[in-house]
């Protein structure tokens, strides 16, 4: 059957619509430009065009992807963050644009303030849970002089991670680790060493992941999500050694989930290694990273 782009556009969110997609026609003239290679711009200006056997079908495939709850990140492989574009796939985390105050958090500190403008060394950063490589890539991308050591579990992370390292020329800048949180920087002879330590670990409660849209509790993957019984498991460990892998005056940056904040900043609190204690706010005014100095 020989549709009209239009047509094909109609058809597509009406059955993403029935499908309980909550953008259904955004997704469908996003599948429709990957399958054309064009701009939405050029999607409406073209919409009399009528699509060939072969963009039906590729566009068919895509569609029933999203209509079975496959993200549509994963489905063209793409999603931006930080203003870079990154190659996404299953088996690691899509970035999320609340994670970019976490990256704009620690560039203010670099461009900003004493302890670190006009740094004459190299500065060494630290991310604990690569993903994608969405927050090691932007740091490197954005600090000229910077070494950042990004670590995680996951081979497959990893592997995306250099590829996206790769794409945005900042491979050289970057030291890929696997293993356990800080295990592989102990290794690496690097405590008491690094600047500032990032981390948007996993911290969905575990018993709250199967309620969560079908997107996410489906296809993305659990580790990078569960962050145990109360969410908070990851963020005990990275406290209780935070201290020790960064310098006297290196800082700390954690990304939290709703309502986490306050638990977080009370482990730093009764540590008593960490000073300058603050919750930074969201665009939505939800409390999303705290941030603390080593005493």
């Amino acid at each position: 059957m020989v549709r009209t782009v239009q047509d094909a556009l109609k058809d597509a969110a009406d059955r993403l619509e029935n499908s309980g997609a909550s953008t259904p026609l955004l997704d469908a003239e996003v599948l429709l430009c990957e399958v054309l290679q064009i701009d939405r711009l050029y999607l409406y200006i073209q919409r009399g065009r009528s699509l060939t056997q072969e963009e039906n079908d590729a566009f068919e495939a895509f569609l029933e992807k999203r209509i079975q709850g496959v993200p549509l990140q994963y489905i063209i492989h793409r999603q931006e963050f930080m203003g870079l574009d990154f190659y996404v796939e299953e088996g690691v985390l899509i970035p999320r644009p609340d994670t970019e105050i976490l990256v704009e958090t620690v560039l203010q500190w670099v461009n900003a303030e004493q302890a670190f403008k006009g740094h004459q060394d190299i500065l060494k950063i630290v991310d604990l849970g690569t993903g994608s490589g969405a927050i090691t890539v932007s740091l490197a991308k954005y600090i000229e002089k910077v070494q950042v050591y990004s670590v995680d579990l996951s081979e497959k992370a990893l592997a995306i991670g250099q590829k996206n390292a790769q794409k945005h020329g900042v491979l050289e800048k970057i030291n890929f680790l696997k293993g356990d949180l800080l295990h592989p920087l102990d290794e690496e002879d690097l405590f008491g060493k690094i600047d500032i330590l990032v981390s948007n670990p996993p911290y969905i409660p575990a018993k709250d992941i199967e309620g969560l849209q079908i997107e996410v509790a489906k296809y993305e993957p659990r580790m990078a999500l569960d962050g145990g019984p109360d969410g908070l498991d990851f963020y005990r460990r990275i406290v209780a050694q935070g201290d020790q892998l960064l310098r006297p005056g290196g800082r700390i940056a954690l990304e939290v989930g709703h309502d986490q904040a306050e638990a977080v900043k009370n482990m730093m609190v009764a540590k008593n290694k960490y000073a300058n204690i603050n919750k930074h706010k969201d665009l939505a005014g939800i409390e999303r990273v705290v941030t603390a100095t080593v005493i």
